[in-house]
């Protein structure tokens, strides 16, 4: 297949891209430098690539950032994916589209595993951007006919992940820790739980969608377990080189937390026989190692 990917030079672009190559789909990147609500600049990519398939991840991502750019966030989120939508549109033949959401759509949803019938109660600015990116591919499948397939994946982690994110902040915290000879990890919230799936997991659930994922419906890429942060902080002070103790931060503090966001994918994993195989402790291997190797 010939592919597009937007926000290509990212955590997850890198990630995908890798792993269709290794599939033997030729990859066309759009990297992060193309500001994804320039219509002009993001067609003519398009039109030199030719895709069969748009796998759409360009955007900020930051959940905690979006409070203080809310206008930006939902300019890049949801503006760039109305124009992503219409390059897409122009093309011909038409690509199918995988619209890359996030599980934080449903922000309030309570303690129980969510599926995708779930009402979306987003929380915070980024979230509500992500509402609008999805209505906005749902209005071109039915408006306009375009093939796409929306995704709400939840936490996803792994090696190369920014430190802005709980797991790669955790995790380069406890490698600064071994190196001074320190003890103290600074730590924000600890009692969120979250629905972690290793990245390399994620990125093979994309491409698995394009070719098997129905036009106009929604699928949850999660692991469907619910691990408070306390855990993975365990998790890796039992990782580290010498002892650590966690100290809380206020400034790492959000001003609006998700108490619990764990989902249900059994649509997902009906469809297409998909499951993560890549541990939790063996994602915090490789994101400890991955920090260490930076030094």
């Amino acid at each position: 297949m010939r592919t597009f990917v937007t926000g290509a030079s990212g955590f997850v672009g890198t990630w995908l891209s890798r792993h269709l190559a290794a599939c033997g789909d030729e990859v066309y990147p759009l990297r992060d430098e193309f500001d994804i609500a320039d219509e002009g600049a993001v067609g003519r990519e398009a039109a030199r690539a030719q895709p069969d398939v748009i796998y759409h991840l360009a955007g900020l991502t930051h959940v905690g950032r979006s409070w203080e750019a809310p206008a930006e966030t939902f300019r890049v989120n949801a503006l760039g994916t109305l124009v992503l939508l219409e390059v897409a549109r122009k093309l011909a033949p038409r690509p199918r589209v995988v619209l890359v959401s996030s599980a934080e759509v449903y922000g309030l949803a309570g303690s129980a595993p969510v599926g995708e019938e779930a009402p979306l109660r987003p929380v915070t600015p980024y979230a509500a951007s992500k509402v609008a990116a999805e209505y906005l591919g749902l209005q071109a499948f039915y408006g306009r006919g375009l093939e796409v397939v929306r995704v709400r994946p939840f936490n996803h982690v792994g090696p190369g992940q920014a430190d802005s994110f709980v797991v790669s902040a955790l995790a380069r915290r406890v490698v600064e820790a071994e190196r001074a000879g320190s003890h103290a990890v600074r730590v924000g919230n600890l009692s969120a739980a979250r629905d972690f799936t290793d990245v390399r997991d994620v990125v093979r659930a994309y491409r698995l969608l394009a070719e098997l994922g129905v036009a106009g419906d929604v699928y949850n890429v999660c692991s469907g377990r619910a691990t408070p942060i306390s855990a993975l902080l365990a998790e890796l002070v039992a990782l580290a080189a010498g002892p650590v103790v966690p100290v809380e931060d206020a400034d790492l503090m959000r001003p609006a937390d998700l108490p619990v966001l764990v989902g249900d994918g059994s649509r997902f994993a009906a469809l297409c026989d998909w499951q993560p195989e890549i541990p939790l402790r063996q994602t915090l291997l490789d994101v400890l190692a991955a920090w260490r190797e930076r030094a």
